[in-house]
């Protein structure tokens, strides 16, 4: 029995035909297509360049957005690859992530099915920067516990953005002066549209209706753009809006990890089924079925504003709002007992899990050491209900201005700031159990991704659950930018142009949490004096994406109880008091110059290019965070200063007007991360006993010395073969370890060891993070792009876009203890990557199939579990399959019929890289799409 393949094949089958003759259709009725002929652009370093008018083309569409981002690239004298608009508000994706998979060495998470941070040649989104319209930003969002929880990294969030915002996004790879510092894996930069962009009046409208195969609703998504100048051309202005909801629905499995036979008291000593008591024998700590319902609101705004007063100056003020708000819904059923042993209440009551759970029978996977089927007596069932309420805003303005004193020197500037910030007010669920049930069982060995369980009782029986616990928190994530810039671009020859620059940024980080955590366990009664549930007060769930064993149980009906309890009102054992662990915040104060020389010059016959610069930036970094000293919670305060100096190279080789060879040479550096900075501690003294428990503000940043080396090869018009080496020799990770050390070392203030009665030169256990060895990081891209204009007839309206990329990189992870642990690959990096899109542009019909792949990876070194010997939890692989046609009724009228998702590609994550024993298993279901779109 096939679980979880409950939607057929035959929607992709029919989308697929439909495509395929519609393609035909369309290369018959269409005319050729012919490209102007390109001039060998000239190389520019300029990141906010005007990337649309770099080389003039007469073909439209999807081709040619393919063309522009290849002028971006040959035209760059670093490593770069771009995605363009294919024309006003048609992003080539529905998601901004979703477009970056398609360059290479990028690979994506997703969330609610829907991409949300990248990977750029293995390295994670911490390692990552993003600019929109050249000024650095930061956005983050909320999720459940399994996709991470809410983002209180540097890593950006590319859900928050509607696709349609955008004109271009321009990935770089390579370092140079004049790009700010602050990643590994590369800096990215968004675009928003312009009214210089286009010729006088231009108005857009696009409306599609969004269908999910999963969730049986249709939303809509709408977009609109009007821009226009004036006064000769010397004054424009432009309005975008986009807005979209989505309803989601994923279902699947989940084991909550796996834990040895002793954990948690381990099951009781009279088990007839001894196996099941040993350490090297693995139990899920609860498994269940899950089912989540995520409904989604984004608006998003753009504006821009560009007066040109003469052909020397031009002033641009852009602005930018976006706003997510998205509510969720987690439904779960479990057997608890196995993951808790005593559990005592504030009345003093208490009850045992694991360690009265009795064995009768069960099967150990001699491979993987699992307790693949095991049937229990005296087992704890709970139902859960959770409820999450969250919204981020995203607000950005900045200001640009450029002027020419003479045709060899000129200047520009920026000033800036933006805002996210990410409220999460609710996040509550609600537990009941029945306790002590005999004759439960699960079973893994048919499916190890449907697991069939019996839990012992009906799991649609309404009676007898008793209210367990209310668990509540509220949380803030806020991330701010305030920047200025002034730079200089002088020609001394026509052979070498001096560039630099000054930059003054200001980047802050606050977050904060509350938590009913002292009252979490005080459970109110209901009229008769007594938890249990009354059945008014009950909900039942439905599987409805997939077929699972149980497909139907009771949860706690959440609005009922909250409203019955007003669990809200903030008063009595609801009142919510502070996490010390999330209140901390972080200011970073960076102040920097830049030096570059850019120049050109022969090697015999052959031409190069290139650059050679320098970027030197002081970093004075203050953070705050709750000690808890002794059992006492005492605001804390860390401050610091670091400098770089970062010199990088970028050189360019015309063998050929269409063979180039490129290399690239720089030193790189990324701030630690957000979450290690804390001075937020926990520090006691005790007896002869001192430690030191938390972050660590005084971590380094992860500094890299960075070689790149490609040949391109430009082999007809909009065409491209490339190969790619790269290799990234990295200092030093951050990893949480165990040293022993002065206290004085540790960037907190010396009265906080003499408070507790010791000396700051003492010695005190470190239990932070560290900065321990790196490694080395070393892969090859390769890249292919054609459109066949030199076949004939019809057949010269088709292209492919086609990459690879392989990554290899091996650190030595360590234990919190300090000890060696695995020495394996990054979190986050995917061995090998692809990507292939197979494309038609026709003067009528015009269509693409994409597909995207990411091999397995790793998301937790060393993982929870103890006893493992390859102790990891990873991620497998994924391919998933996109589709789009596109027909034009006329010069202002188009229709469209989209699919994402078509092979309804499921989440697997699982503990152990031999074993591969399940964690979480998930399915979003496909999504299609039937738009509309004007153009005038």
């Amino acid at each position: 029995m096939n679980l979880f393949d409950s939607q057929k094949k035959t929607p992709v089958t029919a989308l697929a035909l439909a495509i395929g003759l519609a393609l035909q259709a369309g290369a018959v009725m269409a005319q050729d297509t012919t490209l102007s002929s390109q001039d060998s652009a000239a190389p520019s370093a300029a990141a906010d360049k005007d990337v649309t008018s770099l080389t003039s083309v007469t073909v439209t569409g999807y081709r040619a957005s393919v063309v522009k981002a290849l002028d971006v690239k040959r035209g760059e004298l670093g490593m770069v690859d771009a995605i363009m608009a294919e024309d006003v508000g048609k992003f080539p994706d529905l998601n901004l992530a979703e477009s970056l998979q398609r360059i290479p060495g990028v690979v994506i998470t997703r969330d609610a099915g829907e991409g949300r941070n990248i990977t750029v040649r293995g390295l994670g989104p911490d390692f990552t920067r993003v600019r929109i319209n050249g000024m650095e930003a930061l956005t983050t969002v909320g999720s459940s516990d399994q996709s991470g929880g809410t983002n209180r990294s540097r890593g950006f969030d590319f859900n928050v953005f509607a696709a349609d915002l955008f004109s271009s996004m321009i990935v770089h790879k390579t370092a140079s002066a004049d790009v700010e510092e602050g990643s590994l894996g590369a800096t990215v930069d968004l675009n928003t549209a312009h009214p210089f962009d286009y010729d006088g009046f231009t108005l857009a409208a696009n409306t599609e209706a969004s269908y999910g195969s999963m969730s049986n609703k249709t939303d809509p998504r709408v977009s609109g753009l009007i821009a226009n100048t004036w006064a000769d051309g010397s004054f424009g202005a432009l309005l975008s809006v986009a807005y979209s909801e989505k309803h989601t629905l994923e279902e699947g499995t989940g084991s909550g990890r796996w834990a040895n036979g002793p954990s948690n008291g381990g099951f009781d000593e009279s088990s007839p089924f001894t196996d099941a008591l040993r350490s090297d024998v693995y139990t899920p700590r609860f498994p269940r079925y899950t089912q989540m319902l995520h409904d989604q609101k984004r608006l998003g705004v753009t504006g821009s504003l560009q007066w040109k007063p003469s052909d020397d100056t031009l002033f641009t003020l852009d602005a930018m709002y976006s706003k997510i708000d998205a509510e969720r819904d987690e439904h779960y059923i479990e057997a608890i007992s196995f993951s808790r042993n005593v559990t005592k209440l504030p009345d003093g009551t208490s009850f045992t899990g694991k360690p009265e759970t009795i064995v009768n029978d069960g099967y150990v996977d001699a491979a993987t050491g699992g307790l693949l089927y095991g049937n229990f007596d005296n087992v704890d069932v709970r139902a859960e209900n959770r409820h999450d309420e969250w919204s981020t805003v995203f607000k950005q303005l900045s200001l640009t201005g450029k002027h020419s004193f003479s045709d060899d020197f000129s200047i520009d500037g920026k000033v800036g700031t933006s805002a996210s910030n990410h409220d999460n007010p609710v996040q509550t669920t609600v537990m009941m159990d029945k306790r002590n049930v005999d004759n439960y069982s699960y079973d893994y060995r048919g499916n190890k991704w449907a697991p069939v369980i019996d839990y012992g009782i009906s799991p649609t029986d309404p009676t007898g659950w008793n209210l367990s616990t209310i668990r509540m928190r509220q949380s803030t994530v806020d991330n701010d930018f305030h920047s200025g810039e002034l730079n200089f671009n002088w020609r001394l020859s026509n052979a070498f142009t001096l560039r630099g620059g000054v930059l003054a940024k200001n980047y802050s980080f606050e977050s904060t949490e509350a938590r009913r955590t002292a009252n979490e366990a005080i459970v109110p009664t209901f009229a008769d004096g007594t938890t249990v549930v009354p059945t008014d007060l009950i909900d039942q769930v439905n599987l409805k994406g997939i077929s699972g064993s149980p497909g139907t149980w009771v949860v706690p009906d959440f609005g009922g109880i909250a409203d019955h309890f007003n669990i809200f009102s903030g008063q009595g054992t609801f009142a919510l008091s502070p996490y010390a662990a999330s209140d901390r915040s972080v200011t970073e104060k960076d102040r920097g110059g830049w030096l570059m020389g850019e120049f050109t010059f022969n090697v015999g016959a052959i031409p190069v290019s290139g650059n050679l610069g320098v970027r030197y930036v002081k970093t004075s970094q203050s953070s705050h965070g709750v000690a808890v000293l002794n059992g006492e919670n005492t605001p804390v305060e860390a401050k610091r200063d670091y400098t770089d100096t970062l010199p990088s190279l970028n050189l360019v080789a015309e063998l050929t007007p269409d063979f180039l060879l490129r290399f690239g040479a720089a030193k790189v550096m990324a701030r630690p991360g957000l979450g290690s900075l804390t001075p937020g501690v926990t520090v006691s003294v005790s007896g002869g006993a001192r430690t030191v428990k938390g972050g660590n503000p005084n971590l380094d940043p992860i500094r890299a010395k960075t070689y790149d080396f490609a040949a391109e090869w430009y082999f007809n018009e909009a065409s491209l073969l490339s190969v790619g080496l790269f290799y990234k020799d990295i200092d030093s990770f951050a990893q949480n370890t165990n040293e022993r050390r002065a206290f004085n070392t540790s960037g907190l203030p010396d009265s906080v060891a003499i408070d507790l009665g010791a000396s700051p030169t003492d010695d005190f256990s470190f239990q932070v993070p560290i900065n321990t060895p790196g490694g080395a990081l070393k892969g090859a891209e390769a890249n292919y792009v054609q459109t066949f204009t030199f076949l004939p007839g019809k057949f010269s309206n088709f292209g492919a876009q086609l990459n690879y990329t392989f990554v290899d990189s091996k650190i030595q992870y360590m234990t919190s203890k300090g000890d060696n642990s695995l020495k394996t690959d990054l979190t986050g990096l995917s061995r090998h990557s692809w990507s292939a899109t197979l494309f038609y542009q026709g003067d009528r019909f015009s269509g693409r199939v994409s597909a995207t792949n990411r091999d397995d990876y790793l998301i937790q070194v060393p993982g929870t579990e103890q006893g493992f010997t390859d102790d990891v939890h990873g991620q497998s692989g994924s391919t998933f399959v996109d589709a789009s046609l596109r027909y034009k009724l006329n010069d202002q009228m188009e229709l469209s019929l989209e699919g994402t998702n078509l092979t309804n590609e499921p989440s697997q994550t699982w503990v152990g890289a031999g074993s591969q024993l399940p964690l979480d298993y998930s399915k979003t279901g496909r999504v299609y799409l039937v738009g509309f779109r004007y153009k005038l």
